[in-house]
């Protein structure tokens, strides 16, 4: 199911949000994120030896609230990791443009960062989503 152009919207002008994903006992895992949405996909930067990414690997269905004051929108949807470049890097690249902090350096510096961190991405397909007001 497509986004509405209200929560296509909201996407787009929002960045933080709050990634629930399952543990392996069934139990959820939170944590906030920061993410680039193009219209398409939300890419989110994470490390690899994190819970986020363990679960999400293991059960890729995951939740993510973006709130506004009382107002939220709630998307649920299934995230796939990246591991390798150019993706890894063009999603990197995205965040960091998001976040006002833009990558303007060679691409082998920032695979060599990403490699010394144990960044990886997680992408993020929206399937469905609720606006609350």
């Amino acid at each position: 199911m497509p986004l509405t152009p209200d929560q296509d919207q909201y996407l787009r002008d929002h960045s933080l949000a709050v990634l629930g994903t399952g543990r392996r006992d069934g139990s959820p895992q939170l944590s906030m994120i920061i993410y680039d949405y193009d219209g398409t996909d939300l890419v989110i930067s994470v490390t690899s030896d994190r819970a986020k990414w363990k679960n999400a690997i293991r059960q890729p269905n995951v939740a993510l609230l973006v709130p506004d004051g009382r107002r939220q929108l709630i998307v649920y949807g299934a995230v796939t990791g990246i591991e390798t470049d150019p993706d890894r890097s063009n999603g990197t690249k995205r965040i960091r443009a998001r976040a006002g902090r833009p990558f303007e350096g060679e691409d082998a510096d920032l695979t060599k960062e990403l490699d010394e961190a144990n960044r990886v991405i997680l992408n993020f397909t929206p399937d469905r989503a609720f606006l609350n007001d």
